[in-house]
């Protein structure tokens, strides 16, 4: 992904999925599950439009869609990673091209001191909020909101802000806080959110393949969890 999209890959998304389906609705937890699925297997922003739009020219022929707007992004799946397949076979043999390196320039560094500034901020009201019952989530909150502010220092630093770096170190962090909650968070609450995420899918399953439904279905309980405990996420994508 290049230059700015590489940082608006799912508000890309977003806005043209809203566009198709002419109503300004909110995103699903299920739909981010489904960008997250596609940026995480590499589909170029390009190829996810395309693949949007034959899944939608393929739902107004069929009998569904017959007066009723398509509800979520898990129907254009398939046709999706059609797309980064044939534009991945297109671009087999081709000149490489010379990526720009715009994505240096995304953000000013007030903007993103401000919004490492907010999330550790976020994080220690989780923390404190999960004291009392779950005192080892609230420990590790605590510890991964100092890390974030320590890396406000990479800031401060002169020459070119390398941010795919930095936006390593946030992966880092954001993979952190998933794997406390999933190990951590109580099994009741895991299992409510199964269940949620099982329903949803449920008219999907003989449409997606195992390993596309194992990669959504992990999306959304993280998203899912991350929402139950009122944690941001870190990564650049979110930065607004």
């Amino acid at each position: 992904m290049e230059g700015w999209n590489y940082f608006n890959y799912f508000t890309e998304i977003e806005e043209y999925f809203w566009k198709k389906r002419g109503a300004h609705l909110l995103v699903s937890p299920l739909d981010w599950a489904i960008m997250e699925t596609w940026q995480k297997a590499g589909v170029p922003l390009e190829a996810a439009l395309k693949g949007i739009d034959k899944a939608f020219e393929s739902y107004q022929r069929s009998r569904r869609g017959a007066g009723k707007p398509l509800k979520n992004l898990a129907y254009c799946t398939d046709a999706v990673l059609e797309a980064a397949e044939e534009q991945q076979e297109a671009a087999a043999g081709s000149a490489p091209k010379v990526v720009p390196k715009a994505a240096s320039e995304a953000f000013s560094r007030d903007e993103l001191k401000v919004y490492f500034a907010k999330n550790a901020i976020r994080l220690k009201h989780a923390a404190e909020r999960a004291l009392a019952q779950q005192p080892e989530i609230a420990s590790r909150l605590t510890e991964i909101a100092n890390s974030l502010e320590s890396t406000t220092d990479i800031l401060d630093t002169p020459g070119t802000l390398d941010l795919e770096d930095l936006e390593r170190r946030l992966t880092i962090l954001d993979e952190k806080i998933h794997a406390l909650l999933t190990s951590h968070a109580p099994e009741e609450l895991i299992l409510k959110i199964r269940r949620e995420v099982d329903g949803q899918l449920a008219s999907y399953r003989r449409k997606m393949k195992a390993e596309q439904l194992a990669m959504v279905e992990k999306q959304y309980v993280q998203k899912r969890l991350l929402e139950e405990f009122g944690i941001p996420r870190l990564s650049l994508f979110y930065v607004s």
